[in-house]
Formats: C-alpha cells, structure tokens, sequence
C-alpha cells in the first residue's frame, strides 16, 4: 500500500500547498527522511511516516481561550487603526457583524470610536483567531451605541441594555469592506451611455470576486443576465421589500430561481458584468413596488430578551457595563434600538 493510499480519510495530498512550511526529520546517518511534518495551517499539522510502517496522522493542537479588551478611536479606517494600536486587525470583522444592521461601516468618521471585549483564541502564547465579541460600544459625539452578545433559546445575538435587539430584518450592506462610488439619484449620467436617467439604487466599489449577501431572509426570484445589469439576482423578502444586485462576476454554487436564501447568505461574487465600467456592485431596493433608496431604508428590530430572560441578561451584562459605558455615558444611554429613531450614520 503506497502512502496516497495511506492518506485516504487523513489528508488529500492534492492539497499540499506551495508556500505550507515543512519539516523532513533523519534517522542518524541516513540519507533520506522518516517522517515529514506537514504544517497544513497554523493550527493543524500532518504527520507522514516514511518508514518501513508507512502512516500518516494529523494534529490539532488545542487553542486556549483569553478575553481581551480593545480601544481604538478611527483615524484612516477600522482595520488599520486596530493593527497601528498594536491590535488584532480581525476584531473589526466581528465588530462589524455586530453591528451590521446599525452602523454604517463605509460611513465611519474620523473621531467615532469602539471599545469592546473579545474571546481570543491563543497557540501558544500568541493570538491566532479572533473570537466573538462579547461586548462592544460605538461611541460618536459622546453617544454611545452598546451591544452585548447573549444567548437565547439556543442562539447567540447581540442586544442593547435594554435587551432589544440589535438585529434588523435587513443588514445595512450587502458587502464588507467597500466605498459608495455612486449614489440614489433620479438623474445621473450614465458613465458609458452619457445617457441622463435615473440610477435607483447605490453602487459599492468593491474588487472583483468580493462576496455579495442578501440583506434579509427571503426567495430568489430572478437569477439571469440582462444587458445593462450583468448577472443579476433579484430576492422577494416579502409582501413589502425586494432587493436586486447586478454586475455579479458569478451567482453563488446552488443559486436558483425559488431558493429560500438566509440573512447574510452568499449569493453572488462582485464583477463587472453588463454596462460596467469597473467592477461594483449595484445594489437596489423597491418598497411595494417602488424603487428607494438603500441608505435611508429604516428596518425593524429582531425580537428582544424575553421577559423570562432579563434577570439572567442583566447579571450577565454587570460585568461588561464599567468598561463600556463610563458614568458620564450613564445618563446618555440612548434607546437607539426601536426607540428613538435616531441611527448612527
């Protein structure tokens, strides 16, 4: 039996990538090796025995768990300013699932600042991952926006202090990671055309191949190729909402007209396809029937604590509240969630 054989239901050697360190160890005084080990990512490593008793296992060694805490005030963007704090950049992908429905990331501003608490997973002394957020605040203009993760009936979410939630019925973008290159407008010029006509919906920048989510739980309705909008997607949310995303370099694997598609679930890849002039999304939202615009749409929250729930989510939060929201934020607290109608944009 060779070692490829060996390997079945271990590790596919298709898979050994240039680049992947490895270490070939020698018996004393001869000339070729007895194992290699294959390390496949930070984390795991594949054990090949080159001896007469050929094998082949792999490892995982076992990742301590640290809570940390960051502090970061924005300056240039999000992720740069977390790695020139000395911070694990990755925070900034959880902070922003945080507050996915709530903040508008590609409208941070100079001086708006996060704090929050992190599950860092450690190897060996060093941070490799970074983990679920546990706590967080988003202050601008001494407001601050507050979330703590909390699980109910099984699931992990996010909520304010007063236990409604921080979740919408639709995220605030279909990316990460991008600028507005064009806006909601009712006449703009057509950048290869030159025809005057409206563009109802926004246009994200975004290097090609960058994933595209549906804002919200729905149907998809259309998955086709038109002229000027490339590959497209249309998703009926429900009797009110539907949303469209064009330019699209490919539909995502299994994408078909009458697929029930998740919150946040991949549906397409960002292209240039159809009248483009570069690649870029064009994401756009009708409200029965009619087209508005994606940045001022208002989304109502998830469902709050439950009642039966908030002793336990009080206790929980306790710990986190000191560091979040220092007693001058006391009396500031705002119901932003639901309540007040005010949003951070």
């Amino acid at each position: 039996m060779n070692l490829t054989q060996k390997a079945g239901g271990v590790f596919d050697l298709r898979k050994l990538k240039a680049g992947n360190a490895y270490t070939l160890l020698y018996e004393p005084g001869s000339s070729l090796p007895s194992y290699m080990i294959y390390e496949e990512n930070f984390r795991t490593h594949v054990c090949f025995s080159l001896t007469d008793s050929l094998l082949v296992t792999r490892s995982e060694f076992p990742l301590e768990i640290e809570e940390k805490s960051i502090e970061v005030t924005i300056n240039s963007s999000l992720w740069q300013d977390l790695e020139d704090a000395g911070y694990n950049p990755l925070v900034a992908n959880g902070l922003s699932e945080v507050y996915a429905w709530t903040v508008d990331f590609f409208g941070l501003q100079k001086g708006d600042s996060f704090r929050a608490c992190y599950q860092a997973y450690m190897l060996n002394g060093k941070e490799v991952e970074a983990g679920p957020i546990l706590a967080s605040a988003f202050i601008r203009s001494g407001r601050s926006l507050m979330a703590y993760r909390f699980v109910q009936d099984s699931l992990p979410g996010y909520w304010d202090p007063d236990g409604v939630n921080l979740q919408r019925a639709f995220l605030k973008a279909p990316l990460k990671y991008s600028r507005i290159s064009s806006g909601f407008s009712y006449a703009r010029r057509h950048p290869i055309t030159r025809v005057v006509r409206p563009h109802t919906g926004i246009d994200y920048a975004a290097p090609s191949g960058t994933p595209v989510m549906s804002i919200g739980e729905g149907v998809v309705v259309e998955r086709t190729y038109t002229r000027g909008g490339g590959n497209t997607v249309k998703i009926k949310h429900n009797s009110v909402y539907a949303t469209a995303y064009l330019h699209l370099s490919r539909f995502a694997k299994g994408l078909t007209v009458g697929k029930r598609v998740a919150q946040g679930e991949v549906i397409g890849y960002v292209g240039s396809t159809g009248l483009s002039t570069g690649p870029h999304l064009d994401f756009r939202v009708w409200k029965n029937g009619k087209p508005i615009n994606p940045l001022t749409m208002e989304s109502p929250p998830a469902d709050p604590v439950h009642q039966e729930n908030m002793d336990r989510f009080r206790t929980h939060i306790a710990s986190y509240r000191s560091y979040l929201q220092p007693e001058y934020y006391e009396k500031l607290a705002l119901r932003i969630i639901g309540l007040t109608g005010i949003s951070f944009k």
